[in-house]
């Protein structure tokens, strides 16, 4: 089940506010972890289990540590178990098969690849649930005794399949102690169609092209670069407005439950470099390689060459985390380049406005190019793709047909994209919510734009159009 479908939208979520806003406070937090367990069972039945299966493994490990925590040996014992037992779930489930396969290429074996199906957002509850234990260690949370409420901050269903990866201690003093009111509801609907909307109408009208595009670059030799670029571009706004739009829907209904989770976006678009880019683009995950990897292996705090070799596993495993596949790690690795010819050769923060605005373009087309990665089913395909992108196949640029028919019938879904990843929208709201102060008839403006966006939105829903969701794989 995903935020941006039918069933979702006007079934199961006002079916659970209805149940969890006529409950005392006293049980809210059991039907909220209710609603999570069949939220995720709804789709993936057989890996729940998987799921409270973690959930308990660091609940007992948690439990353990603290009661040993005089004992540092014993401690730091039950730490590494944890970790072994959390990255070993992680590993079976999601790279199993790909270490068989390469195993196989590499010596030559015939080890049979298992076909281990991946359970949704496996990725994201396990970095939560890892996170909360170290965190225990480290002394910088209480350790849950309730196994029920550990359970509902690791499956709590607005961001368990997609993130935002919330950290234990964000939310330790709301599990217990959140208000809702009438303002935060207000506040939390109103995020909530903002990212149903960023998903339905930008990132699925998006993705009809870039699959369109893709599609036809299999005869690679043949294509038009023109039509590359607009496949690449659409591709890079839809995982954008697929993510992003997620992530506001699940800050959207966390506040709708007396939640506040931090954000995970901040139009990550407009960044002078790739370092600034990795600020802005997946918050939360950046932030999690930087606490729990990073810096543990001494950050920018070392030589040189330790700087660049602590760049090399964050950015390595960052690719990994994406995915069993090579595509994944090689994005990654063109990340660990950028950063490490940003931080010791160009250093564009310290030139000229002239060479930062260059350095912008460059990122952005790096940027642009690491999603073709990214897409592709391998990395030659990538590499194909992206060497047609640069004429090396066809060498005229027209505007043929094909083009002709993907900006006549998606060029305002390409326009409007590219105007709402700028902070003019950000700029707009402001301006809208200025405007509602103003009386009453400029105060029904705001919410008529809504309404209008959702009715358009719920209309794509009904007439059945494409609608994937990228990160449903990680």
């Amino acid at each position: 089940m995903v935020f941006s479908s039918l069933l979702f939208t006007f079934f199961f979520l006002p079916a659970v506010m209805l149940v969890y806003f006529l409950a005392k406070d006293k049980f809210r937090n059991y039907i909220l972890l209710a609603a999570s367990l069949t939220f995720y069972a709804y789709g993936e039945p057989e890996f729940v289990l998987v799921m409270i299966a973690s959930i308990f493994i660091n609940y007992g490990f948690a439990v353990g540590i603290d009661r040993f925590r005089d004992s540092r040996a014993k401690a730091r014992l039950l730490m590494t178990l944890d970790t072994a037992a959390n990255l070993g779930l992680l590993f079976v489930f999601k790279y199993l098969d790909f270490a068989i396969s390469v195993t196989n290429q590499v010596a030559g074996t015939g080890f049979r690849v298992r076909g281990i199906a991946l359970p949704i957002g496996i990725s994201f509850f396990t970095f939560q649930a890892l996170s909360y234990v170290i965190d225990v260690y480290r002394g910088q949370v209480e350790v849950q005794k309730n196994p029920l409420l550990l359970a509902l901050y690791i499956s709590f269903f607005p961001q368990l399949i997609a993130g935002p990866i919330v950290r234990y201690k964000t939310i330790e003093q709301q599990i217990t102690e959140r208000e809702c009111t009438l303002e935060k509801f207000a506040e939390g609907g109103r995020r909530f169609l903002l990212g149903f909307c960023k998903k339905v109408i930008l990132s699925n009208n998006l993705s009809v092209v870039a699959v369109k595009v893709w599609a036809m670059a299999e005869t690679i030799t043949d294509m038009n670069p023109v039509l590359l670029w607009i496949g690449s571009i659409c591709y890079s706004l839809q995982i954008f407005y697929d993510f992003s739009g997620y992530s506001d829907m699940a800050i959207g209904l966390g506040k709708i439950f007396g939640f506040e989770f931090e954000e995970n976006f901040n139009y990550p678009y407009i960044s002078k470099s790739a370092t600034e880019f990795w600020r802005r683009w997946h918050i939360s995950l950046g932030q999690w390689f930087r606490d729990y990897v990073y810096i543990p292996l001494g950050g920018s705090r070392v030589g040189v060459f330790r700087h660049i070799i602590n760049l090399f596993v964050v950015w390595f495993l960052t690719g990994l985390w994406h995915g069993a596949s090579w595509s994944f790690v090689l994005w990654g690795m063109e990340y660990f380049v950028l950063l490490v010819i940003e931080k010791f050769i160009v250093k564009p923060d310290k030139r000229n406005c002239v060479f930062s605005f260059l350095w912008r373009i460059v990122t952005l087309v790096c940027i642009n190019f690491g999603w073709v990665i990214f897409n592709s089913v391998g990395i030659s395909a990538g590499l194909r793709y992206c060497l047609g992108m640069a004429g090396y196949y066809h060498s005229q640029w027209t505007v043929d047909a094909d083009v002709i028919y993907c900006l006549r019938e998606y060029g305002v879904y390409m326009l409007l994209g590219i105007i709402f990843s700028t902070p003019m929208a950000g700029r707009l709201g402001a301006v809208l919510d200025r405007r509602e102060k103003l009386g009453k008839v400029k105060t029904a403006a705001l919410p008529v734009c809504y309404g209008i966006m959702f009715l358009w939105a719920v209309s794509f829903l009904i007439l059945g159009m494409h609608n994937p969701f990228i990160y449903f794989n990680f």
